[in-house]
């Protein structure tokens, strides 16, 4: 993992709390770089994540932007931050028939939301989806 801006106390909660979540290891999801407002992702393609077209499901990607989004938010506000998803979109560019790359960046950080932008690529470097996620703080957990 690239560590620009974080400390390696940082990375560290950041990693612990990222490997508990229970979908990182369903999808077999590998972390490639966290920085400060920035996370990058890469899941593999299993035919299991197919949808009627033999091609990486839509909702498969929309879960991958919606959890690397979250990262690169808590890379702001701190690893043992609770947020929760309260919008998402997300706009289907062409058909991803290799594993998924999902770039995400924060694009605000707010009092009380937090708004993160994933582009989502294929192996050959091709933008196969754009997504924009926003977080809501929560003061405990729920």
């Amino acid at each position: 993992m690239n560590s620009a801006t974080l400390t390696d106390e940082q990375l560290q909660s950041l990693d612990a709390r990222i490997q508990s979540i229970p979908i990182v290891e369903t999808l077999g999801m590998k972390i490639n770089k966290l920085e400060k407002g920035h996370c990058e992702a890469t899941v593999p393609r299993h035919k299991r994540w197919d949808g009627i077209y033999e091609t990486f499901h839509g909702g498969m990607l929309g879960t991958i932007a919606d959890t690397v989004t979250c990262w690169s938010i808590l890379t702001e506000i701190g690893a043992d931050a609770h947020v929760a998803t309260t919008d998402f979109n997300i706009r289907f560019l062409r058909p991803c028939h290799t594993d998924v790359v999902c770039k995400a960046h924060v694009v605000r950080i707010g009092r009380t939301m937090c708004l993160a932008r994933a582009d989502l690529y294929d192996t050959n470097g091709k933008l196969v989806a754009v997504s924009q996620v926003n977080y809501i703080r929560l003061e405990n957990k729920q």
